[in-house]
C-alpha cells in the first residue's frame, strides 16, 4: 500500500503561523531571501538545507547537538582500516511504497555524487571510490584512504537522497501557493520503519518554515509570530540585540569555518603577495569584534586554525613577535612604495553584503588600512570587489574542507595549483602523519600567495523562545527541524 504523497495540500494557513506556546504549529524563520527556501539542484541557501534535510533524508543525519544519528541506515560498521564503511538500512519504504533497496542506494547516492561536479563539496567527497551494494539492506562505500569525518560528510543535506521526485522523510513538505512558506509535518513512526507510537497525530505538530531578511525575521519573533530564527550572522548581529522580547534568547553557534576577505583581483595594489600581506596584517582582530560586545569569538590569522592538525604545523598567530604597530608600520611601508613607483593612490573595495553588523565591520576595517594609507571603498558582493568577505561554516573538522575552499576549480578568487596538487596527493595517503604533512604543505603555499584575509571564526545566532525545547547550538550551523516536532516528555 502506498505510503503518503510527498505534497498535499497545505494545512496551516498564513493567519495559523503565530507563535506555537507549546502547542500547535512551530513557527520557523531562517534568515535568507524568501525565494531561497525554494532552492534545487546541489547549491543550496541555508533555509533550503533545513528543509531539504527534514524532507530527505541520507544514511545518516545529524541531531540537534550535531552528533551522527541513524537516518536511512539504522547501523553501521567501519573496517579496521578504516577504508571501508558498511551500512546496514533500515526496513523502509519510498513514498511510492517500493522497498528501500541497496541497489537504489548506490544508484542514488553515485548519481547525487556526479551531480556536485563543480563545487567544493565534490572536492570534500573526493576519497570515495567505490559503492556496491553487498545485499537487499547492505551498502558499503569505499575511500582511497581513511577519513574519520565521513560521516559527517554524508549527513550533509546536499546528500539527501531523492527518488522519482520523493524522499523518505522523516518529514513531509508541502509549499503553500499564496505565500513562501513551506509547512512540515511528521510522518508516523511505523511509515520510517519503526513501531507504531499511540495518539501519533495528537502527539507530532506540525512546522511553518520560511525564509525572511534578517530585520522582518527579528521584527517577527520580537512580534511574536515566530518561535525560532535561525541562521542570523555577523552582517545581522546588531538586530538580535534589539527589543525586550530577544533578550536572553539569544544562542551563538560555536562555529568552525572561514570568515575573512578573499582576493578577488591580483592586479595594481594587489599584485604583488607582499601587498597582500599587509592588508593582513594592519588588522587587529581583536579590535575588529569589540563594537559587537560578542564574547568568546575565535580570531585567527590562519586560513586553517592550527588546532586541526594532530601536531600543530604552526604557530597560534601569525606575527606573534611583532606589536600592532610595528606591523602597521611594516604595511604602510609597502603601501607607500607601491604608491610612490606607480603614481596611484592605495584604494581597496571591499564587497560585503548589507547590514548593520557588516557596516560595523567595513568601519573597523577602514580605520585599521587608513593608518596604512590604504582608502576602502564598500561596495556590493559581486560588483567588482577588489576583496570579498567570505562567509562559509566548515562541513566537517579537517585541514581538507579549507583547503578545498581554495580550489582553482572553483573559481571564487586566488588559488595555488601547487596547493591543490599537494591536497590530492593526500587523498590516498594512509598515513596520518604523511597526510598532515602534505596538507600543511598545502596550507603554506596558500598563505604565501595570501590568496585570502582570515578574520576569525564565522558568527551564526539564533532567537530561541523558551518553548523550543529541542535546539541546541552546534558548530555547524544545521538545526535540524524533524526534533522541533516531537513531544518532549
Amino acid at each position: 500500500m502506498k505510503r503518503f504523497s510527498v505534497l498535499f495540500a497545505l494545512c496551516w494557513a498564513l493567519a495559523a503561523c503565530g507563535p506555537s506556546n507549546g502547542s500547535g504549529p512551530v513557527a520557523v524563520a531562517i534568515v535568507g531571501e524568501p525565494e531561497s527556501l525554494f532552492q534545487q539542484g546541489v547549491r543550496l541557501s541555508p533555509a533550503a538545507q533545513h528543509v531539504r534535510a527534514a524532507s530527505f533524508e541520507g544514511l545518516v543525519s545529524l541531531d540537534p547537538a550535531g552528533q551522527i544519528v541513524p537516518a536511512l541506515a539504522e547501523r553501521w560498521i567501519v573496517t579496521e582500516d578504516g577504508r571501508s564503511y558498511i551500512f546496514r538500512l533500515r526496513n523502509s519504504s519510498w513514498p511510492d511504497g517500493e522497498d528501500i533497496t541497496a541497489r537504489d542506494i548506490r544508484v542514488l547516492l553515485r548519481d547525487t555524487i556526479a551531480r556536485l561536479e563543480g563545487t567544493s563539496l565534490d572536492l570534500d567527497l573526493a576519497k570515495v571510490v567505490e559503492i556496491r551494494a553487498m545485499t537487499g539492506r547492505v551498502v558499503e562505500v569505499r575511500l582511497s584512504s581513511p577519513m574519520p569525518e565521513f560521516l559527517r560528510l554524508l549527513a550533509q543535506p546536499e546528500l539527501g537522497l531523492v527518488k522519482n521526485g520523493g524522499g523518505a522523510g522523516p518529514m513531509i513538505a508541502s509549499r503553500d501557493e499564496e505565500a513562501p512558506i513551506v509547512t512540515l509535518n511528521a510522518l508516523p513512526p511505523e511509515a520510517r520503519g519503526f513501531p507504531a507510537r499511540q495518539n501519533w497525530e495528537e502527539l507530532a505538530r506540525p512546522l511553518t518554515v520560511r525564509a525572511l531578511p534578517a530585520e522582518a525575521a527579528v521584527e517577527a519573533f520580537t512580534n511574536g509570530d515566530i518561535d525560532l530564527l535561525l541562521n542570523g550572522r555577523l552582517s545581522s548581529f546588531p538586530l538580535a540585540q534589539l527589543g525586550p522580547l530577544s533578550r536572553g534568547a539569544i544562542q551563538v553557534d560555536p562555529s568552525l569555518g572561514l570568515f575573512g576577505l578573499a582576493i578577488r583581483n591580483d592586479s595594481g595594489l594587489l599584485s604583488d603577495p607582499s601587498r597582500r600581506e599587509a592588508l593582513s596584517m594592519a588588522l587587529d582582530r581583536n579590535a575588529l569584534i569589540e563594537p559587537f560586545g560578542l564574547g568568546g569569538w575565535q580570531p585567527t590569522t590562519w586560513i586553517v586554525p592550527p588546532i586541526l592538525f594532530a601536531t600543530p604545523a604552526y604557530p597560534e598567530s601569525r606575527w606573534s613577535n611583532l606589536s600592532i604597530e610595528e606591523r602597521q608600520n611594516m604595511a604602510a611601508t609597502r603601501i607607500r612604495g607601491w604608491e610612490s613607483s606607480s603614481g596611484q593612490d592605495a584604494v581597496i573595495r571591499v564587497g560585503m553584503p548589507s547590514g548593520p553588523g557588516s557596516d560595523l565591520l567595513f568601519e573597523q576595517l577602514n580605520d585599521a588600512w587608513s593608518a596604512i594609507g590604504v582608502n576602502a571603498v564598500k561596495v556590493a558582493p559581486g560588483a567588482g570587489a577588489d576583496v570579498e568577505l567570505r562567509d562559509r561554516l566548515a562541513r566537517y573538522s579537517s585541514p581538507r574542507w579549507f583547503l578545498n575552499q581554495f580550489n582553482c576549480e572553483l573559481e571564487i578568487g586566488l588559488c595555488s595549483s601547487e596547493a591543490d596538487a599537494l591536497v590530492r596527493e593526500s587523498l590516498t595517503q594512509s598515513d596520518l602523519a604523511a597526510k598532515q604533512q602534505l596538507l600543511a604543505e598545502a596550507h603554506a603555499e596558500l598563505v604565501a600567495q595570501e590568496v585570502f584575509i582570515p578574520l576569525g571564526a564565522p558568527v551564526r545566532w539564533a532567537l530561541v523562545r523558551g518553548a523550543i525545547g529541542s535546539y541546541q547550538a552546534n558548530q555547524w550551523g544545521l538545526h535540524p527541524l524533524f526534533p522541533l516536532s516531537q513531544p518532549t516528555t
